[in-house]
């Protein structure tokens, strides 16, 4: 996941595989207006009558390469009013992501080279090249051993030896040389005197001093460079349409008129596994969300680092507190349970009375009647044989249930089961030692007994079933961000994640908290099973997240090369756990755990919306082919970077198409503007190349991340287009999946909940609607309307999927306008067998935030009105 409407520095030019005849015109019209009405301004602003051949171009910083022309070196006009061409894509965001002293050249064939520092503090710097400063390669950080860091890097070309040179300083004031070919195999630094430092930058009057580089250049790249910037003015204006603006927008529109018919002689097979979920411990999704456990902190695990040290009350004895006097609270790491769990509580109780407590997440919900499992590790560490006494209570309610449990010697798990004498939602735990002595505590849980499928370290019964009934076609997990990490350290290790619970390596989750490891990949699998998807796991490509900025920053060179064959065999043995015999190291570990049977693992990811870098390239390139050569059935999923366009989407798809990747993951989130108005993304893929798996997407409104009917629609609009391209789309899942009240780092979500309700969005029930009335073959439709206005036509959207192994027909429209649209669909083409259909609605006001489908039967040969703002599904049964 990145920000959702973040601009890069890409080519005005649509790539190939996205232009339609339609968009083509379009652009090209508008594109010839505005750089047209810009050329206007300038020739009044600068009183440019002709042309010139070629001018003066000054690159400077603004957190990012601008640019500016001159005639003359004294007047200068920016170029897109200070829009940025190249940032940089390193560390954090925010904080890290600077672009420090950049500094242009023109290098080997008149290609645009640019270095720019990172920080004071990294031993590297950045580098990237451009044929026409649009379009640029992939950035390399690459490290270099001499001086404290890299400051003001400069790069110069010497075309005798084809070879460049790149010099920089450290903040004791010293000077530094490398030299490269490529720019990415580097010569050894050698300190160099500071007369070999030479620095060619100039400085320009552009609404105050900036320092930079001035470059002669024909006067068609300045056009270029504008076109960009027009292009991009334009795309934004369409970004930001919403239906408030549709009272002017579509002043005196009158109730459109829609004749629909199907044409099922050209159906084309799609896919049947379009709708599917993404799940990702965000938003406290796991340990507090769809993980049951009560608990927080169970283990004593937190640590202040899971918080990047920002909470100081962050720790070990986190949502654990002592009530009562004489005793002392204190938390060991001497003689622990299990070493991937090292700390416990220490009671040193002088007088019984006190009580450790423990609220779980934001207190506990029980209902009254029902029975929960309490678990707990304890011993004795001083003192006779006591034992202690274990409450639920409530802060209203009173005592709700009470436990009796004798302590051991030696670490040992007891058992009992709670049965909740009230309703309660403040409950907590209490632990009552009933003798004097030293006792110790670890592994502390509290699990409703009503799972999800009465499952064993279970889900969430209520918040599992809402996610079932989207009827998903598979599920991605554990993420995201989520499995690349925050640096190496933090990727995440799915090995870690299965065996007993004691056992489990916790871990910093990167959206600052802490996951338990208590869902883990056995738990994902057996949900997979549970609901009929197939599992679609996530490894990291051997790098980190290239937003991080613990250990170093961005994808700190990747896990060492050393390390791969390591790395290569825990994918591979992934496989064993998911689908091998009983008989096999990984088959036996499933089996220990409950699941005998294989769990039919048919696809991985590599990746997600990573940079694309030669650090990455180098380690997809030997996972892809060494797990393809392992295991052949395996479909392995690829990633185009986080964005639907520009230099790490290019580069994800060129090594998709050289490797023969068969799926590749795209990710975008964007404003209903944009989902309207690129209803033609995949209509020009090239069928031959990989398929797509849609594996972000969201669309909210500007200003807010917010979500309601219009985000909604704007989405049901979009997946029309999908259904009509299921023949190279694939898959697709709404993100994120799941939120909790009060925790979200993210947001919109499809759910969020809070310790006793579940509350879908309508984008939910949209969701819904897809993944219970979905087919295998799209039927196309010719749709004419009384009003083919651009804006109008594009608002009103039909597709109809039929599931060849149930006969029904599915039709889907959707009606973005401010009026209604009355149809008429001709299925004379058709075998129906029966005249009725179940029509479900969802219509409103766009920015009501929440409207429940409403079901009902409609005649098929009568006129169907689609209400303003709304979507609307018709199920059909059909003869054999």
């Amino acid at each position: 996941m990145e920000a959702g409407y973040e601009i890069l520095t890409k080519n005005y030019l649509i790539p190939n595989q996205l232009q339609t005849t339609m968009r083509y015109k379009l652009i090209s019209s508008i594109l010839l207006l505005s750089v047209f009405l810009s050329s206007s301004l300038w020739a009044k602003d600068n009183k440019l009558t002709d042309e010139p051949d070629s001018v003066y171009l000054f690159s400077y910083n603004g957190n990012g390469l601008r640019f500016a022309w001159s005639r003359d070196q004294t007047n200068w006009t920016t170029i897109g009013k200070g829009y940025l061409f190249l940032k940089s894509d390193y560390g954090r965001w925010g904080s890290e992501k600077k672009m420090v002293s950049p500094y242009l050249i023109k290098g080997r064939n008149g290609e645009w080279v640019c270095t720019w520092s990172l920080n004071d503090k990294t031993n590297q710097f950045a580098v990237a090249t451009s044929k026409n400063l649009i379009n640029w390669s992939p950035q390399h950080y690459p490290y270099v051993a001499l001086g404290k860091n890299v400051l003001k890097p400069v790069v110069n070309y010497n075309p005798v030896e084809d070879l460049y040179t790149i010099s920089y300083a450290d903040v004791e004031g010293k000077h530094f040389q490398t030299k490269t070919k490529d720019f990415i195999s580097y010569s050894q630094a050698v300190k160099i005197p500071l007369s070999a430092f030479t620095n060619r930058s100039q400085t320009a009057e552009i609404s105050g001093q900036h320092t930079g580089q001035t470059h002669r250049v024909a006067w068609s790249v300045i056009k270029e460079l504008q076109k960009v910037f027009d292009l991009q003015q334009y795309k934004a204006l369409q970004n930001t349409e919403t239906t408030k603006d549709d009272v002017q927008r579509f002043a005196g529109l009158k109730p459109v008129e829609a004749k629909i018919t199907l044409q099922p002689k050209n159906a084309k097979a799609i896919s049947n596994m379009l709708t599917g979920i993404f799940f990702e411990d965000i938003n406290y999704a796991a340990d507090g969300g769809l993980y049951a456990e009560l608990i927080q902190n169970r283990g004593f695990e937190y640590k202040p680092s899971d918080k990047s040290f920002s909470d100081k009350d962050w720790n070990s004895t986190f949502a654990w507190s002592l009530k009562g006097d004489q005793t002392v609270l204190k938390i060991d790491s001497v003689s622990p349970v299990h070493t991937n769990n090292l700390h416990y509580a220490v009671l040193d109780v002088k007088v019984p009375g006190a009580a450790l407590t423990n609220n779980g997440f934001d207190g506990i919900a029980v209902k009254k009647g029902e029975n929960y499992n309490f678990s707990i590790f304890s011993k004795q560490l001083q003192g006779n044989n006591g034992s202690f006494e274990v409450r639920l209570v409530s802060e209203k309610q009173g005592i709700l249930g009470k436990l009796k449990i004798k302590s051991t010697s030696s670490w040992k798990q007891v058992n009992g089961i709670f049965n909740s004498a009230a309703n309660a939602t403040d409950a907590r735990i209490e632990i009552v030692p009933l003798a004097t002595g030293k006792f110790a505590f670890d592994m502390v849980s509290l699990f409703p007994q009503k799972t999800f499928k009465g499952r064993k370290n279970g889900l969430r019964a209520d918040l599992a079933t809402l996610i079932a009934d989207i009827h998903p076609k598979f599920v991605r997990f554990p993420g995201g961000c989520l499995a690349h990490g925050d640096g190496i350290q933090n990727i995440y290790n799915w090995k870690n994640s299965i065996g007993a619970l004691e056992a489990r390596k916790p871990d910093r989750n990167l959206w600052g908290y802490h996951q338990t490891m208590g869902l883990g990949y056995f738990e994902y699998f057996q949900f997979c099973e549970d609901i009929g998807a197939a599992p679609v796991p996530v490894i990291a490509a051997a790098v980190p997240c290239q937003n991080s900025g613990t250990g170093g920053g961005g994808q700190q060179g990747g896990i060492p090369m050393a390390e791969m064959d390591q790395y290569i065999q825990d994918i591979v043995d992934l496989v064993e756990y998911a689908n091998g015999d009983v008989n096999t190291t990984w088959g036996k570990k499933r089996a220990e755990a409950g699941h005998p049977k294989p769990f039919n693992l048919k696809y991985i990811g590599i990746g997600n919306e990573d940079q694309i870098t030669e650090v990455f390239k180098e380690r997809f390139t030997l996972i892809y082919k060494a797990l393809q050569k392992k295991h052949p059935e395996i479909t392995i999923i690829g990633t185009a970077g986080p964005f639907f366009e520009g230099t790490d989407y290019e580069e994800g798809w060129k090594i998709a198409t050289d490797l023969k990747v068969p799926i590749i993951d795209e990710h975008y989130y964007q404003s209903p503007g944009w989902f309207i108005n690129n209803q033609d993304f995949y209509d020009q893929y090239d069928r031959s190349k990989s398929k797509v798996y849609l594996g972000e997407y969201a669309a909210s409104l500007p200003g807010g991340n917010k979500t309601n009917l219009e985000t909604a629609l704007a989405e049901a609009l979009y997946l029309t287009s999908l259904e009509r391209n299921g023949d190279v789309v694939c898959m697709a899942s709404y993100a994120p999946l799941i939120a909790k009240d009060g925790h979200t780092q993210w947001n919109p979500d499809l759910i969020y909940f809070n310790n006793s309700e579940v509350k879908p969005t309508t984008g939910y029930f949209i969701q819904q609607l897809y993944g219970n009335n979905a087919g295998d073959q799209y039927l196309p439709s010719e749709l004419k309307l009384s009003n083919n206005q651009d804006q109008v036509a594009k608002r009103i959207a039909i597709s109809t999927v039929k599931n060849t192994k149930t006969n029904e027909l599915f039709i889907k429209l959707v009606n973005l306008l401010p009026v209604s649209v009355n149809t008429s669909i001709d299925l004379s083409e058709v075998a129906t067998i029966e005249k009725t259909a179940l029509k479900t609605e969802i219509s409103g006001n766009p920015s009501e935030r929440l409207i429940m489908p409403a079901t009902s039967k409609v005649n098929i040969e009568d006129p169907l009105k689609l209400p303003a703002y709304s979507f609307t599904v018709l199920k059909i049964k059909l003869s054999k």
